[in-house]
C-alpha cells in the first residue's frame, strides 16, 4: 500500500518551474521605450509654449475686438454726419446771401430769421462736435494735402507760397479722421517759408 504521506508523483512540477518567473525583463524608466526625462521635458516645454501662443492669440484678439468696438462707436456715424454737413453748408450759404449792410438795415422780421438760421447752425454744429465731429479752419495755415484740397492759387508775394489764403468750404474731422477736407485756395508766387531765414543767415 503506498504512504499517502510518501513523495508524490510530480511529472507536471518540471513544466510549471519551467515557466518564467517574469515575462518581460526588467525596462528602466528612463528608457526610450517608455520616455525618457529629456523626452518629458520637452514635451512640457511644447505644451506650455502652445499654451503661451493661445493666450497670446486670445489676447490678440481681445484687443482687436475691443479696438473695433470702439471704431465703430467713433466712426459709425460717419456716413450719417456727412449728410448732416450738407444740411449746416446750406444754412451758411443762406446766411452768407445777405450782405451785410442788407442785415443792418433788415426789418425786424428778417433779422429774426437770419438770427434763427444763425442758432440754427450753431445748434448743429454744436451737436455734431458733442459725437466727435470738429470743424477746422485752415486759413493762413500752410498747405496740408491730407486736411485740406487746393481749388486754385492765388498770386500773393505777401506770405509765403503754399500758404492758405482762402477757405471756400470749412473742413471737419471725426475723431482721428478727416471726415470732409477743406477747400482752399493757396498762394503763390510768394517767398518761400524759410527763404527770409537764409536771407538773413547769408547777409551775416
Amino acid at each position: 500500500m503506498t504512504d499517502p504521506n510518501g513523495p508524490k508523483d510530480t511529472p507536471a512540477q518540471p513544466a510549471q518551474a519551467a515557466e518564467p518567473v517574469v515575462s518581460k525583463p526588467y525596462i528602466m524608466p528612463d528608457d526610450p521605450e517608455v520616455g525618457s526625462t529629456e523626452a518629458l521635458a520637452k514635451e512640457a516645454a511644447e505644451s506650455r509654449d502652445k499654451m503661451l501662443r493661445t493666450l497670446a492669440e486670445m489676447e490678440n484678439l481681445r484687443k482687436r475686438t475691443a479696438r473695433e468696438v470702439a471704431d465703430a462707436r467713433t466712426y459709425g456715424i460717419a456716413g450719417f454726419a456727412r449728410d448732416v454737413l450738407d444740411i449746416a453748408d446750406n444754412l451758411q450759404r443762406a446766411l452768407d446771401a445777405v450782405p451785410a449792410d442788407a442785415r443792418a438795415a433788415a426789418e425786424p422780421g428778417l433779422k429774426a430769421l437770419i438770427e434763427g438760421v444763425e442758432l440754427t447752425e450753431r445748434s448743429m454744429l454744436n451737436a455734431l462736435e458733442k459725437n466727435g465731429v470738429k470743424k477746422f479752419d485752415p486759413i493762413g495755415e500752410k498747405f496740408d494735402p491730407n486736411f485740406q484740397q487746393a481749388m486754385y492759387e492765388v498770386p500773393d508775394s505777401s506770405v509765403a507760397a503754399g500758404t492758405v489764403v482762402q477757405v471756400v468750404q470749412a473742413g471737419f474731422t471725426l475723431g482721428e479722421r478727416v471726415l470732409r477736407p477743406a477747400l482752399v485756395a493757396v498762394s503763390k508766387g510768394g517767398a518761400k517759408a524759410n527763404s527770409s531765414t537764409n536771407d538773413s543767415a547769408s547777409s551775416d
